[in-house]
């Protein structure tokens, strides 16, 4: 990996003032582009962990019901 930062930074090194601005304004473009996209992303992915951590409450809640429910040892064992 070390040999592929140097040639990229030798690719860097060889271009003028010029080409470094608008190398940094088509990857500042690249990515003012695609924040949409990914905001969208990431309240859908918000949604599936709020989804999940109430699916597990829900779960977690029926079991908690079910111990409770259930007939305590001494009382199936007739003791």
């Amino acid at each position: 990996m070390n040999n592929v930062m140097e040639g990229t930074m030798e690719k860097v090194e060889g271009l003028s003032k010029e080409e470094l601005s608008e190398r940094r304004k088509k990857i500042t473009d690249y990515y003012e582009e695609h924040i949409p996209h990914l905001k969208v992303q990431l309240e859908y992915e918000r949604l599936l962990t709020e989804i999940e951590e109430n699916r597990t409450k829900r779960v977690q809640a029926q079991k908690f019901m079910a111990q409770v429910m259930a007939p305590d040892e001494k009382d199936v064992d007739g003791k």
